[in-house]
Parts: structure tokens; sequence; C-alpha cells
């Protein structure tokens, strides 16, 4: 799969790739070609006392010294931009994707690992290209130029390299082969680290309110030491790599000066020559232990690019129609649940089971029910969050699966069950809902949500710094925030999963008051676990088990549902009731 990745995701730079063959293409060939002029040298020259002809044999081994350090220049400027281009477009890929995926799929990957693969993984494979436009390029190059130019010096020593190019080969495969289940160990450690690295800093304050500090710090520490022990065990692997190389670099400097020492006292071969076999044997080496480096960085690189692969190739359960059809605006606000039923994949029960409804502008459908229930699904099938496993979900008079996703999500306003905020000011925030508000609309939109007050008494009013989560705003504030991002571009729609529930009932009641003239032209779907929050609805729906068990108003229900009393005598006496 990297195999795919790298050719699919480079094959815009197959230009600049080009260039940075033939740069390296020309540095080696010089590099290649210097030995063997100071052979010439040594063996020309000097025994001969010819001045002349060795200044005139330096000047050109300088000029191909200059010639070598502009092409291999040029070839690593070229290669970083490419492993950079490479990087940047893979993580925009893996952003973009990402940005397509249903709940689901992100639940399957988990938030942890889309963060590892999207920064730690493709850092790995990019730094790959890196080294295969520096090093992958050249030492074939290197190899087989320097096998050729070593026998050109003496054929009798070739045995040699025979011997020693294969072993060495044999033996970096093994450790190699051998690295390759560590690392992608390695990788799921590391996702593993940062899954409980994160659960403890965005749950601080549970962590402390529990005091459960020590076996937090215990859960973390087992995480760590299994990557360490993995990280170990591979390092391990790797730390015998070198001394592996070395043994045989100095092993065949060994044979080539013993037995070739013999040829030049034989007078089979000249001093100069005995001296560049000695070079190309080292440069032979050297491309090998470069390439073993490459191979070092090949295991790691090859399990983080299935990894990325995985995510790009993973396609969401939510698909962008082919045909999309606009909603006709006559029918803005509509919303309509026609025998509706979700289950996860793979479930023994369906979340939701044959739920019906239907909603009209003006009107506020409630639906209340125990924990479990599935009132937060029935709310995130209407935004596609989710698609319903049978029946079909209309906004607007059309199907939620036939509608443009941008189309769709311009007419509803979300108040999620937890209140996010993005790190950045109140206004910010705000415009995350309409980017082109203007500052009335704003101050009118937080006046709605009841959150004018508080806004106001901080410093920088709207240009306050919101931290990242909202983790410097109390939990009402986060609601009231939120509440003010969906009314903000009056949308059709307006889905409130227990928006409320952080409020006390006076800002409650009060909220609900402001929200009537807003919401007048458009629909109202309010998730509550409070009674006093929906008891004005113009239809309650009571979620059991993710089928309906009682729809009517407060008073129906109130009369003729054993549900709806028990959860209203869990929280009103029958006085407050009535």
């Amino acid at each position: 799969m990297m195999l795919r990745l790298l050719r699919e995701r480079l094959a815009p730079y197959r230009t600049w790739l080009t260039l940075v063959v033939a740069f390296q293409f020309v540095a080696v060939v010089a590099m290649l070609y210097l030995p063997s002029l100071n052979a010439d040298i040594i063996d020309e020259g000097v025994a001969t006392g010819d001045t002349r002809y060795i200044v005139r044999v330096g000047a050109i081994m300088l000029a191909v010294s200059l010639v070598q350090i502009v092409c291999s220049v040029s070839a690593v400027w070229f290669g970083a931009r490419t492993a950079m281009s490479f990087g940047r477009d893979v993580r925009a890929a893996l952003f973009h994707r990402v940005g397509t995926f249903s709940a689901r799929e992100v639940q399957h990957f988990g938030a942890p690992s889309l963060i590892t693969r999207s920064t730690n993984d493709v850092q790995q494979v990019q730094m790959l290209v890196l080294m295969a436009c520096t090093i992958a390029v050249s030492s074939p190059i290197m190899m087989v130029g320097g096998v050729i130019m070593a026998l050109r010096e003496d054929v009798g020593l070739g045995w040699v390299l025979a011997v020693v190019v294969p072993a060495l080969f044999l033996s970096v495969g093994f450790v190699v082969s051998k690295m390759v289940p560590s690392f992608r160990a390695m990788q799921a450690r590391i996702d593993e680290v940062n899954r409980v690295l994160r659960e403890q800093i965005t749950g601080i304050r549970v962590v402390r309110a529990f005091v459960r500090e020590p076996y937090e710090a215990d859960r973390f520490g087992t995480a760590n030491d299994e990557l360490t022990a993995v990280a170990v065990r591979a390092g391990r692997w790797m730390a015998t790599m070198f001394p592996l190389v070395m043994l045989v670099v100095n092993a065949s400097s060994v044979a080539v000066i013993w037995f070739g020492g013999h040829r030049v006292d034989h007078g089979q071969m000249g001093v100069g020559a005995l001296t560049a076999f000695l070079t190309y044997l080292m440069q032979i080496l050297m491309s090998v232990m470069m390439a073993t480096f490459m191979l070092m960085m090949i295991p790691r690189a090859s399990v983080c690019g299935d990894r990325i692969v995985e995510v790009l190739d993973t396609h969401t359960s939510v698909p962008v129609p082919d045909d999309p059809v606009v909603p006709d605006p006559a029918r803005r606000g509509e919303l309509d649940l026609d025998h509706v039923t979700f289950a996860y994949p793979g479930a023994e029960a369906p979340v939701l089971n044959d739920v019906s409804f239907s909603a009209r502008p003006g009107q506020t459908v409630a639906v209340i029910g125990s924990t479990g229930a599935g009132k937060s699904t029935l709310v995130n099938l209407v935004p596609r969050l989710f698609d319903a496993t049978e029946g079909e979900v209309r906004v607007g008079g059309t199907d939620v699966r036939r509608v443009d996703p941008e189309q769709l999500w311009s007419a509803i306003g979300l108040v999620p069950q937890r209140a996010y905020l993005f790190s950045g000011t109140v206004r910010s925030n705000l415009l995350h809902g309409k980017p082109d508000a203007t500052e009335e609309e704003l101050w009118a939109a937080l006046e709605v949500a009841q959150g004018r007050d508080f806004v106001e008494a901080m410093p920088d009013g709207l240009d306050a710094a919101v931290a990242q989560g909202g983790t410097n705003l109390s939990g009402g504030q986060r609601q009231r925030l939120a509440i003010a991002r969906a009314v903000i571009r009056r949308p059709g729609v307006y889905l409130f999963d227990d928006a409320f529930s952080a409020l006390d009932l006076a800002t409650d009641a009060r909220l609900r008051a402001a929200l009537k003239p807003i919401t007048r032209e458009a629909t109202v779907l309010i998730v509550a676990q409070r009674v006093s929050t929906i008891i004005d609805a113009d239809l309650i729906l009571v979620l059991e088990e993710g089928r309906v068990v009682g729809r009517g108003t407060h008073r129906e229900l109130l009369e003729g549902n054993e549900t709806y009393q028990e959860i209203l005598t869990s929280q009103l006496s029958a006085e407050e009731a009535a």
C-alpha cells in the first residue's frame, strides 16, 4: 500500500524527481572518477617525477570536484522540496478525507489514532522520500559504478567484492526482517499513549475531583512502558546494524590491503591502482551502508504508509449524492422521519426502531426518554452525522441522502449535547455559525441565548479569548455560546440535543421565551432530560429502548402514558405537573 501511496502522491513531482536523478547521477560519476585520477597522479606523475602532469591532472580533479559539489547541492535541494511537498499533500489529503467521515468512521479509528496518522506517520514517510531522493538514487549508481571502476583498476581483487557485497546484503536483510513487526507494534503503542494522554488532559477536572491521579499515572505508565519495551526491542535490532556493517567494512579493507600488497610486490598492480581500488571498495561499502540506513527506515515508514492508506481508502458511510437535489425553498423548515430505523454494524439490536413524526415551521417537537433510549442518535440522523439503516429522514421535503451536504447543513442549526468551542475568541466561535455576521447580529444572537451579560462583563467583550474546548468558561456559558452560534445563522431547523442541561431553571425559561419569536418560522427539535424544558412543546415523543412508546402534548401524555408519568414524577410533584 505504501508503494501505491508514493506512486500516486509523487506523480505531480516527476519533473523534480527527474532533476534529482540527473544531478545525483552526475555527482556520483564525478565522485567515481576522482580515485582514478588520483591513481594516475601516483603511478604516472609521482613515479616519473612529471610535475606538469601532476598539475594538469590535479586541475582536472579540482574541476570534477566543483561539478560534484554543485550537482550534489542541487540534488539535495530538489529532493528536499519534493519530500516536503509530498508531506504537505498527504497531510492535506488526510485532513480532507477525515473531514468527510461520519461519526461512525471517526469512532472506528479513534481521534488519537487519526492525529498520529496525520502527524507522526506522515513525517516517517516524508523522511523516507527525502532519504530516497538523496540516498536511494545515489547508492545503486555508486555501487555499480564502483564495482566497474574497481575492476578497471585490477580484476584480480574482484573476488573480494564478490564475497563482501552479498554477505553484507544478506546480513542486513536478516536484521531488517526482524525490525518490521517491532515497528508495526510501535505505531500501535504510540496511538495508545496518545489516547491515554488525551483522555487525561481533557478529563483533568474529573481526575482531580475523584483523586485519581495515582491511578491515571499508573495507566499512563503502563502504556508508556509498553511503548518503551517495543521501541527497545526494535532499537536492539537497529543497534546491531552498524557494528555488523563496520565489521564487514574493516575485514574487507584488511583483505584488500593484504592481498593487494602481495600483488604490488609481484608487480601485478601499481600503488596508485591499489589506493584507487581501496577507495572504490570504501565507496561501494559506503553505498551499501547508506542503503542500509534506507532499509532501516523502510520498515517503519512502510507501517506508517499502510496506516495512512487505510484512512485514505476508507470512504464515508454518508456519501455525497451523485446528483444532489436542492430542497424546495417553499418547504423550508419541514422535517419528517418516516419509519426510521438505525443500527450500528454488527449490533444485536437497533438503536432506533421504526420512528416516525412530522414537524412544520412554527412547531416544536421534543424527545424525552431514559439514558440510552436513542435520543441523541435521532438528532444526529437529521444533519446526516449518521445515515438511517431503514426509512427516510426528510428536510424540506427531500431525503437528506439526496441533498448536497452544504445545502443540508446551511438549513440546520445544531447545538450538540457537548457544547464544544474552538480556541480563539467569542467572536470567532460565533462566526462559525455565520462567517459574514455583523456586530449587531452577534450581540442579538447572544441576547437571545442569554449570553450578552457575561460576554459584556468580559474585559475584551466579543474579542475575549476562548480556550480549546471552552475550558476557561463554565458549562452554562459554553452552552449559551453554542446556542448563539446556532441562532445567528437563522436556519430552517433547530436541533437542540440536551442543550439546556447546564442552565438554571430561570435562565432556561428566559432563553425559551427569547427563542419563540426567533423560531416562529422554523422547526425546533429538542432533546431534553428536564420536563420543564419541553412542557410547552407541540409534540413530545417518549423513547424507550429506541421505540416511540408515547406521543402527544404534555397533558395528553400526563393522562395516558406510564413511561412519561414515571419521568415526570421523578422531577415534579403532581400539582406542579398540572
